[in-house]
């Protein structure tokens, strides 16, 4: 491993996370806002507890009660008299079904002067939710979408019909009190009922679009979820106010000024990157052969949210399989990296959020008979980059604005 390019890449990571944290977002949403009558609030998502410190830190006792939920391992302490949950992402458990049981019940019996303060990050989708079937069900539709490939609009698009709480049901139950929902985004473009599948917002997707989405990628769905496939979403809501804050476009820009501040000339390639995530590392690996012996150092940015296709049943993350798909590309070259991160701090179900490769990586596990393609085959690129010391390894941030990829070439 090249040390100076790793202990580079760890300094981008650091200071553009730190550069998109929710804590100024969420005051500035709140200065200078009154809210007449009782204020409630409920905060779902990864960066859900960072939100609400935020907001008690505005509001003090203002807010008469609140309820959070969030990943597990992401509560960092009490907030005042907040209910702080922590429950199953990327898959729903019955810790989600619980913690949103009960927020439901907090939002219950408030008149039109109340006010609902809804703070939302990505991850909502599995955290908070009430499913209109069961449990197990549920699971097994989103392992479904997870393993075959699908974005995370066709995801989402298909949970809101099989949600309670889902594509605006959420600020109906919440009626007739007002809801003023603070979004941090997580999707590209920013469409505000597809961030955690819009709980309070009024859905843009129809059942035709759900219908499609079941039948492109062969779902095997129940009699049940294919009727609620059916059944149409709220498509207005009169008691939301929503005010969207961050995104990966903040995310991208931070680490573009890390980069420039190192001496490296940073390019933005794409702020919408959505493909395969070993595709994207190859693509990033074919840049630094194109530019290799330039003369100038470089920093080629991407930021977005690439997906993966299972066909194997190893240990990953999509920015571990980027950074480890770039490996070959890049092999026997000096002076090149590639690294790609979750501004949450998470990638898949492992403990990295995210991973590095450069130009002595392939070597290295070929030294330890391995070989890249084998294990990108297999989806198990968390022990392979384990091996190499490619792990980047955050610990949740409290934030959630998507995913940034770097490449970097010295010249």
């Amino acid at each position: 491993m090249d040390k100076q390019m790793r202990t580079e890449a760890d300094a981008i990571v650091a200071a553009s996370i730190k550069a998109v944290q929710p804590d100024e977002a969420v005051s500035r949403a709140l200065a200078g806002k009154e809210f007449p009558g009782k204020v409630v609030l409920v905060a779902a998502g990864k960066a859900a507890w960072q939100m609400a410190k935020a907001a008690h830190d505005c509001m003090g006792d203002r807010i008469d009660s609140g309820v959070v939920i969030t990943k597990y391992d992401h509560v960092m302490g009490a907030i005042a008299n907040f209910d702080c949950r922590e429950a199953g992402h990327p898959v729903p458990d019955e810790n989600s079904f619980a913690g949103t049981q009960a927020a439901l019940e907090l939002v219950q019996d408030l008149t039109e002067q109340d006010t609902v303060l809804f703070l939302l990050s990505g991850g909502g989708s599995a955290l908070f939710e009430k499913p209109l079937v069961r449990g197990e069900v549920l699971q097994d539709v989103t392992n479904q979408l997870l393993a075959c490939g699908a974005d995370i609009v066709e995801i989402n698009t298909i949970r809101k019909r099989l949600s309670a709480v889902k594509g605006g049901r959420f600020a109906q139950s919440c009626a007739p009190a007002q809801v003023f929902s603070i979004v941090l985004s997580d999707i590209l473009g920013d469409p505000l009922d597809m961030i955690a599948s819009g709980p309070a917002c009024p859905d843009t997707s129809t059942c035709a679009q759900a219908q499609a989405i079941a039948e492109k990628y062969r779902l095997k769905l129940t009699d049940e979820v294919k009727a609620l496939l059916g059944q149409e979403t709220p498509k207005e809501l009169h008691n939301v106010t929503t005010q969207i804050t961050g995104s990966v476009r903040e995310l991208c820009a931070a680490a573009a000024g890390v980069c420039r501040e190192m001496g490296y000339e940073p390019v933005l390639l794409t702020d919408q990157l959505c493909c395969q995530a070993k595709e994207a590392g190859s693509f990033l690996s074919s840049i630094l052969k194109t530019h290799y012996g330039a003369g100038k150092p470089m920093a080629f940015l991407t930021g977005g949210e690439t997906v993966v296709q299972l066909t194997g049943t190893g240990k990953g993350g999509r920015n571990q399989e980027l950074a480890l798909a770039a490996a070959p590309g890049m092999a026997g070259m000096k002076g090149v990296c590639v690294f790609s991160v979750g501004s949450d701090g998470t990638d898949g179900p492992t403990d990295a959020a995210g991973g590095y490769a450069d130009g002595e990586t392939a070597a290295e596990l070929r030294a330890e008979g391995i070989e890249v393609y084998d294990v990108l085959q297999n989806n198990d690129a968390y022990h392979a980059l384990q091996k190499t010391g490619g792990l980047i390894i955050t610990g949740p941030t409290g934030t959630n604005v998507n995913d940034v990829a770097v490449a970097l070439l010295k010249g």
